[in-house]
């Protein structure tokens, strides 16, 4: 079969998933990459680039993830795909379009309000990797539950010959969203902690400029050799195996991919008691810090968004500086979980079978949906508006202005 993907693929998150979808279901189909313009291009870097992907033509759609359908419906007719498979898509015009082509449409479910959920229906299958999401489309008649996994081969222990136990390395991975991984309580935290412990974060934006409210405490703790900040892009494996424990605070995760590869590195992992963090966590590999308070993000996002009580997240802190002379075995332990829990190429099993088998969905019962998302489109905004009205049209407004505001 002839499956391509839509996503983004650069190195961020997002395409990390889709590369797993695609590393697997290439073993026994031909896949093709989609990757969406409007984002960045990893053109010409040998672990994104290849003769499997197309790089999407930008659109000047006022939308997250546009798509220029013109270009997309090429990729589909010259590539003959048959089943397309959306990463995020968050504009669901592509989705109608490959209906129309006769396509089958499935989705890997991330990003979702309250208003938008009925929409999926215009999928023909859904893939939920959690189960706080298979929660939210059990009524769709394709919705499958596959667990989340991580590549243990690649993500996998790596322990300097030197004994550890002298001092706790904790380690925090924030990309390119720190407020959403809680990266400014961590570091509050951590600051009060007593005995002996470093901070390893790994970041892709300057953190001192992003949080200038807490620049002094970064520098501080940095001086007193307490804190390392690695600002740069890392392909996978990461930096895990700069730490010891793992900690991830997030007020909000989709996944929370890197829960699972730090455990596959042997990191047990602090993270916050709540949905899906908290499917991953357990006595036995790691801590949950207790939520302070729920509540909505800006968007609208269907669920809320946590925050975490600081005291607590340095008490589940402070537990493994004290018992640092343990260390070893509760890394084991995180290791036995991952191998038992978190194989991909185990998780996986059906994963092939559920593109073969999906089946398509008569547009006269998709007709509802569809009508539903124009209208959601249609009011959206005045440029959304004026888009769908004439594209033409739109793009000589959009030219327009942006002379306008390059001139001042």
């Amino acid at each position: 079969m002839k499956i391509g993907i839509v996503t983004t693929w650069f190195e961020r998150g997002a395409a990390y998933v889709s590369r797993q979808y695609k590393n697997l279901l290439e073993k026994h189909h031909e896949i093709y990459i989609y990757a969406r313009g409007g984002e960045s291009y990893a053109i010409g870097d040998s672990l994104w680039d290849g003769d499997f992907v197309t790089w999407g033509k930008k659109s000047i759609a006022p939308v997250p993830m546009a798509i220029d359908l013109d270009d997309f419906k090429r990729w589909i007719i010259d590539n003959r795909i048959e089943t397309v498979f959306f990463n995020e898509q968050q504009w669901f015009e592509p989705v109608i379009l490959c209906n129309h082509l006769g396509v089958i449409t499935g989705s890997y479910i991330d990003y979702y309000t309250e208003e938008t959920i009925p929409f999926f229906a215009c999928y023909d299958f859904l893939i939920c990797n959690t189960l706080r999401h298979y929660s939210a489309f059990e009524w769709h008649p394709q919705v499958f539950y596959v667990p989340w996994g991580t590549d243990v081969e690649l993500f996998h222990p790596i322990i300097e010959p030197e004994s550890k136990c002298s001092s706790i390395a904790f380690f925090h991975s924030c990309g390119l969203s720190p407020h959403r991984k809680g990266t400014d309580i961590l570091i509050k935290a951590f600051s009060e902690l007593k005995g002996p412990s470093r901070l390893i974060l790994h970041s892709q934006i300057n953190l001192k400029e992003y949080y200038p409210e807490i620049q002094s405490l970064i520098e501080s703790l940095e001086q007193s050799n307490r804190l390392v900040c690695y600002h740069k892009t890392v392909p996978a494996p990461g930096l895990y195996h700069l730490g010891d424990v793992y900690v991830y605070p997030s007020r909000l995760d989709g996944i929370g991919l890197t829960i699972a590869e730090a455990l596959s590195c042997g990191l047990p992992v602090i993270t916050s008691d709540y949905p899906p963090m908290n499917e991953f966590i357990n006595e036995t590999n790691g801590k949950l810090i207790k939520i302070s308070r729920l509540y909505a993000r800006s968007d609208g996002y269907y669920w809320p968004q946590c925050l975490v009580e600081q005291e607590d997240l340095r008490e589940c802190m402070q537990y493994y500086v004290n018992n640092r002379n343990e260390i070893m075995y509760f890394r084991q332990m995180a290791r036995k979980y991952a191998e038992t829990k978190l194989d991909w190429s185990k998780n996986e099993i059906g994963l092939s079978e559920i593109f073969k088998s999906a089946k398509k969905v008569p547009n006269e019962i998709k007709h509802d949906s569809e009508n539903k998302i124009r209208i959601y489109e249609q009011n959206k905004s005045i440029e959304m508006q004026l888009y769908n009205k004439s594209p033409l049209l739109f793009k000589i407004f959009r030219q327009f202005w942006l002379s306008v505001i390059n001139k001042k």
